[in-house]
């Protein structure tokens, strides 16, 4: 069974060498988050990117970026994302923070029961 619905998409966009009090900045977002009670969050680790200082991070086999770019997202109800937005701003963010509407398909088991053919 699929159930359509619109929400709202949260997305941080960090350096993988931003910390908050000696512990990595995606970390902090993460754990704020899942106290929050949002429906998840997942951290995607880009190989390649560039932002305000438009210094080029990359994983190129001859420059080793320590502070490749990061993309925290969190989709959850407009409704609780919004509430947790003041969460983040002690934080020191030194990157964007976007939000969109999303729509969100979500699977579910099927109500009907399966049988299982034993052989």
């Amino acid at each position: 069974m699929k159930l359509s619905e619109r929400e709202l998409r949260l997305s941080v966009f960090i350096g993988e060498g931003d910390h908050w009090h000696h512990k990595p900045l995606y970390t902090e977002i993460v754990h704020r988050a899942h106290k929050a009670g949002l429906a998840g969050a997942t951290v995607i680790r880009g190989i390649e990117g560039y932002g305000a200082t438009s210094r080029i991070h990359t994983t190129h086999l001859f420059h080793v970026s320590d502070n490749l770019p990061l993309l925290v997202v969190i989709v959850d109800t407009e409704t609780k994302i919004r509430d947790f937005l003041p969460e983040l701003d002690d934080l020191g963010i030194e990157g964007l923070v976007a939000l969109d509407d999303v729509e969100v398909v979500r699977y579910t088991p099927s109500t009907r029961k399966r049988h299982r053919i034993w052989r």
